[in-house]
């Protein structure tokens, strides 16, 4: 297997997560109607684009993408994590502010005790920083050859 076919590969398992994501967010609101709270629109804005940006990126075999894909991930990332340890942090759910008509703290499922909403955001995002993170290094690696 060749580096660039590793890069395809990369690419379509971020691409591939970040369809999941997005019709799981999707499926959470439409069809079980859970209302989102103002973190999980945050995390919503930062994914979606996701879907297009990187299904462009591997029909294109643009791999270069990956640097803004990468930090964009990471942000929504730590959003992620942040509403995450709000929801299961006693500290943090005490004393987080109102975010709006929904409680940021609330959660809508949590199975196995600890997989909630923002956890499977979590993982997404991680998936897809690290799946782009291996990508830039390939690339920069190859240019600075």
């Amino acid at each position: 297997m060749t580096t660039k076919t590793k890069n395809e590969d990369l690419l379509f398992v971020a691409w591939a997560t970040s369809i999941i994501a997005m019709f799981g967010s999707l499926y959470f609101s439409e069809i079980r109607q859970y209302e989102p709270c103002t973190l999980c629109w945050y995390q919503r804005i930062v994914m979606y684009p996701f879907t297009v940006l990187l299904g462009i990126a591997i029909i294109r075999k643009e791999y270069f993408i990956s640097i803004y894909v990468m930090i964009l991930s990471f942000i929504g990332g730590v959003i992620s994590l942040y509403h995450y340890l709000l929801q299961n942090v006693s500290f943090l759910s005490n004393n987080a502010p109102s975010c709006g008509r929904i409680p940021c703290n609330g959660k809508y499922i949590n199975w196995l005790g600890f997989i909630t909403i923002p956890f499977l955001a979590l993982i997404a995002f991680t998936i897809i920083f690290l799946c782009t993170y291996i990508i830039y290094k390939r690339v920069k690696g190859s240019q600075d050859k």
